[in-house]
C-alpha cells in the first residue's frame, strides 16, 4: 500500500497542466486551460485544465478527476502504475506500507529494467545475423519496419547465448527476469532457445517479460516468460504500447489470442489490435482497455477452442461493463485466424469483418438459448437458470435492465418475475448525463460556495467557527472536507482533497462544486467570499438562537431563562 501522505506530497510537488501537456497540447483559454478531449472524439475543444485548482473536467463526456486520475484514464495504468509513473517523472521512490496481512509488497529493482533492455537489443541483433529467422519473418509477410516497431528478435540454439550478452551469467538477475533457468543441480541455460523474440512492452515503454515462437516444429509452439516482479500475465497485453495512439485516436480496440496475429495486422494496417498473454481475457484486461476506448472488439478462431476462450471473455466481462460502451465478437472462419484471414483476403476485408462483429447482448441470448426449445416450459426454465449467474454479474444500469427485458421476454415472463425470481434488485434508472457546464450567473447556494472556497483555498477551514448543520448534501461535504483537513493538519492541497474524496459520497457534489469554479476568472476574490459567508452564516446562527429564545420567552417569560440564558437573549435583542 502506498502511503497517503505520499500521494499528498506527490501531488503537492506536481502540476496538473504538465502532466496533461505530456500527452495532449493546452492552449491558454483566460484562467484555465482547453484542449479537444483526449477521451472522446469532438472538434471543438470542451476539455478544461484548471492550473490554480489541480482538475480537470469534459463538459463533453463528463471526464473528471486529478493528475493522478488523468494518467489512468489516459494511460490506462492502475492506481499504483499511475501514481509511480507521476513519481518517477519528477525523481521520487514511491514508499509501501505493509498490507493488513502484513506484508510488504515486491519491490522491483530499477536494474531489473536494464537487464531485459539488454536482452531486447541483444536478441534483435542475433535476428539480424541469422537469415534463417529473417526468411521466417519474410515467409510471413513481415516488413523490416514492423519488425523494427515491435522490437522482434531471434534467440540463437545454443544453451547459454546469453552469455555473451552479460559480463556475469551466473548474476541473480537473469533468474528473477526469467531469462535464465537455473536447474535443482545448479546449472543455467537460457530459457528462450531457436525462436522468434517478441518484447512485452509495458505502457511506459519498458520490457518485462518475451514470448518465443518456434521457427520450425516443436512444442511449445509459443513460449511465454514466467511470472516475475516485472510481469503478471493477467494484467498486461501485447502490442498495447504500440496501438494505444491508435486505440485512442478510433476508440475501439481488436482483442487477437497471438503475437503474430498482432505484428501482421499492423503490417496491414490494422493497428488498434492486442493480444493475451497465453492466458484468458482477465477482467484487468478489459477494464484496462475500456478505459484507453469506447469498443472491443474480441477476435477468436471459429474452432472449439475459440468459441471456449470467447465465452470465457464474456463471462470476465460482465462486471466490468459500461453503459455507453460495447463489447462485440468477431468469429472467422474455421480455417483461419487474423494472420492468415487478413494476408489473404487484405485489410478491406477483415475491417468488414471488425464492423460486423456481433454484439455481447445478441452473443450472450444466442448461447444462453442455444439447442433449448423455447415452446415448452422445461426449455424457458433452462434459459432462465442459464442466464442467472451472467445477468446478475451486470452492474452497468442500462445494460442489465435491456438483457432483463430480452431474456424475461425469451423465457414469458415480466421483468419483475424474472428479478423476484433471480432476488436481485429492480434497475432503477441509468445513471444521470454528464455533468453540463453551468450559465454564467447562475445561482450558487451559500454552502456550495462555501464548499468552494474551502476546495480553493483548504487552509480557510482553520478559520471557520463552527460547521453548516443542515443536512444538504453541499453541508455534508464540508464536514468530510474538515474531518480529512484535521485529520491531516489542515496540510492537505486542493489536489489532495479531491483525489481523497473520489470515489466516496461526495464525489458527485465536489465535482459539481468544482465545474462551478471553472467559470471563476483571476479577479475571483476567495478570501472575500469566504469572509463574506462567515458573516452571513454567523447572522444565520444568531438568528436561530434568537428565535429559540424568544419562544421559550413566549412561553414562560424571560424569568424561565437561565442567567446565561437571559444575558444571551439581550445581547441578541441588542443586535436586532
Amino acid at each position: 500500500m502506498i502511503p497517503k501522505s505520499f500521494i499528498q506530497d506527490l501531488l503537492n510537488r506536481i502540476d496538473i497542466v504538465d502532466v496533461v501537456e505530456r500527452y495532449v497540447p493546452l492552449k491558454k483559454a483566460g484562467a484555465n486551460f482547453s484542449a479537444c478531449c483526449p477521451f472522446h472524439n469532438e472538434k471543438s475543444p470542451s476539455f478544461t485544465v484548471s492550473q490554480t485548482k489541480q482538475f480537470y473536467h469534459c463538459f463533453g463526456c463528463g471526464a473528471h478527476g486529478t493528475a493522478i486520475s488523468f494518467v489512468m484514464e489516459h494511460a490506462g495504468m492502475s492506481f499504483v502504475d499511475a501514481i509511480e509513473e507521476l513519481a518517477r517523472g519528477i525523481g521520487l521512490d514511491v514508499p509501501h506500507e505493509r498490507s493488513a496481512q502484513g506484508q510488504m509488497p515486491e519491490k522491483i529493482a530499477p536494474d531489473l529494467y536494464e537487464v531485459m533492455q539488454v536482452a531486447v537489443r541483444y536478441y534483435r541483433e542475433q535476428l539480424k545475423a541469422s537469415p534463417r529467422a529473417i526468411d521466417y519473418l519474410k515467409g510471413r509477410g513481415l516488413s523490416g519496419e514492423i519488425a523494427a516497431k515491435f522490437a522482434i528478435g531471434y534467440s540463437p540454439e545454443a544453451w547459454q547465448s546469453l552469455a555473451s550478452a552479460y559480463p556475469d551469467y551466473q548474476a541473480e538477475t537473469l533468474v528473477q527476469t526469467g531469462l535464465v533457468i537455473s536447474n535443482d543441480e545448479g546449472k543455467r541455460y537460457d530459457r528462450f532457445r531457436d525462436r522468434i523474440m517478441f518484447p512485452i512492452i509495458n505502457v511506459r515503454g519498458q520490457c518485462i517479460g518475451f514470448g518465443g515462437r518456434v521457427l520450425d516444429k516443436g512444442e511449445p509452439k509459443y513460449l511465454n516468460s514466467p511470472e516475475t516482479p516485472l510481469f503478471e500475465k493477467g494484467h498486461e497485453l501485447y502490442g498495447l504500447f504500440q496501438a494505444q495512439k491508435s486505440i485512442r485516436n478510433r476508440q475501439q480496440v481488436l482483442v487477437v489470442e497471438g503475437y503474430m496475429d498482432v505484428v501482421a495486422l499492423a503490417q496491414h494496417g490494422v493497428d488498434y489490435a492486442v493480444a493475451t498473454l497465453g492466458t484468458a481475457t482477465t477482467s484487468f484486461h478489459i477494464q484496462k482497455l475500456l478505459r484507453l476506448s469506447d469498443h472491443i472488439i474480441f477476435s477468436f478462431d471459429g474452432d472449439k477452442a475459440g468459441q471456449k476462450a470467447a465465452w470465457r471473455a464474456l463471462e470476465n466481462a460482465l462486471p466490468s461493463l459500461q453503459d455507453g460502451k460495447r463489447i462485440s465478437f468477431l468469429f472467422l472462419p474455421t480455417e483461419h485466424d487474423p494472420d492468415s484471414f487478413i494476408r489473404e483476403l487484405g485489410q478491406a476485408e477483415f475491417e468488414q469483418k471488425v464492423a460486423d462483429a456481433m454484439p455481447l447482448s445478441t452473443y450472450l441470448l444466442r448461447e444462453i438459448g442455444a439447442g433449448l426449445d423455447l415452446r415448452q416450459a422445461e426449455g424457458r426454465n433452462e434459459l432462465l437458470q442459464n442466464a442467472k449467474p451472467l445477468l446478475t454479474a451486470i452492474t452497468a444500469p442500462a445494460t442489465a435492465l435491456l438483457l432483463r427485458k430480452e431474456v424475461a421476454s425469451l423465457a414469458g415472463v415480466s421483468q419483475a418475475e424474472l428479478e423476484s425470481l433471480y432476488a436481485i434488485t429492480p434497475v432503477a434508472r441509468a445513471p444521470r448525463p454528464a455533468l453540463q457546464k453551468p450559465k454564467r450567473g447562475a445561482a450558487t447556494s451559500s454552502h456550495m460556495l462555501m464548499l468552494q472556497c474551502l476546495l480553493a483555498k483548504p487552509e480557510l477551514a482553520q478559520q471557520l467557527p463552527h460547521q453548516p448543520d443542515d443536512d444538504s448534501a453541499e453541508s455534508l461535504a464540508i464536514h468530510a472536507l474538515l474531518a480529512l483537513l484535521q485529520e491531516h493538519n489542515f496540510q492537505l492541497s486542493s489536489a489532495a482533497i479531491t483525489q481523497l474524496l473520489t470515489g466516496t459520497a461526495h464525489e458527485k457534489i465536489v465535482t459539481q462544486a468544482q465545474i462551478e469554479m471553472l467559470n471563476w476568472g483571476d479577479a475571483f476574490d476567495i478570501d472575500g467570499e469566504f469572509v463574506g459567508l462567515l458573516s452571513k452564516f454567523a447572522k444565520t446562527s444568531r438568528d436561530a438562537q434568537f428565535h429559540a429564545l424568544q419562544a421559550r420567552v413566549s412561553l414562560g417569560g424571560v424569568s424561565k431563562l437561565s442567567d446565561a440564558e437571559r444575558s444571551e437573549y439581550l445581547q441578541l435583542l441588542q443586535r436586532k
